[in-house]
C-alpha cells in the first residue's frame, strides 16, 4: 500500500458538523459516522497513486489538474470544493497538482490549466479545460453523472465519526 493510500482527510459533515476521517481509497463512498448522509470527497493525489485514487473508484471521478501559480486554478478551487459537497455521494474530486504529477498530464495531453476531467472505470467521459463560474461547472458536470441522486450500489461506510 502507497503511502497516499494510507493518507485520509478530516471532513465535516456538511449536515451534522461532525468530524469524519475519509480516506483516499474506499470500496463504496464516504458516509458520517453520527448522521450516515453521504460526505464530500475531496482528494489530493499525485502520478504514483492516481490508478488507486483515480482508475479504480467505483464513483465518477472530477480530476482537477492545477498548479499552485495559476490564477485560475485558485478561482476555480472553491466551486469545485462546494459541488463536491453538493454531490456528496455521486462524485470523488480528485485535486492534482500538475509540476508534482508531470505523468498525470503527459497521460491526458494536458496543455492548459486548469483541466478539469471527469472519469468513470479509468476513461475520461469529459474534459472542460480553463476555469468557468460554478454555475457552468454544475451544468456541465451533471449533465455526465447518474441522476436523481441515487447512489451507486457499492456504497458503504468508508470513515470513521471522528470527534476531535
Amino acid at each position: 500500500m502507497s503511502t497516499q493510500q494510507k493518507v485520509s482527510r478530516v471532513v465535516v459533515c456538511p449536515h451534522c458538523s461532525t468530524k469524519n476521517r475519509v480516506p483516499a481509497v474506499a470500496a463504496g463512498s464516504p458516509r458520517c459516522g453520527n448522521c450516515h448522509r453521504p460526505l464530500p470527497w475531496v482528494v489530493d493525489t499525485s502520478s504514483p497513486d492516481f490508478a488507486a485514487v483515480v482508475d479504480e473508484s467505483r464513483l465518477p471521478v472530477l480530476v482537477d489538474v492545477w498548479a499552485p501559480w495559476c490564477g485560475p486554478c485558485r478561482m476555480v478551487s472553491p466551486a469545485l470544493e462546494q459541488l463536491a459537497i453538493e454531490l456528496a455521494g455521486r462524485l470523488k474530486l480528485v485535486k492534482v497538482n500538475a509540476d508534482e504529477a508531470p505523468e498525470v498530464s503527459r497521460r491526458f495531453d494536458i496543455q492548459a490549466i486548469p483541466t478539469l476531467l471527469l472519469m468513470r472505470g479509468g476513461e475520461v467521459v469529459a474534459k472542460q479545460v480553463g476555469a468557468a463560474p460554478a454555475h457552468v461547472l454544475r451544468t456541465w458536470l451533471t449533465q455526465y453523472l447518474p441522476t436523481g441522486g441515487a447512489e451507486p450500489p457499492a456504497t458503504s461506510d468508508a470513515t470513521t465519526g471522528d470527534r476531535r
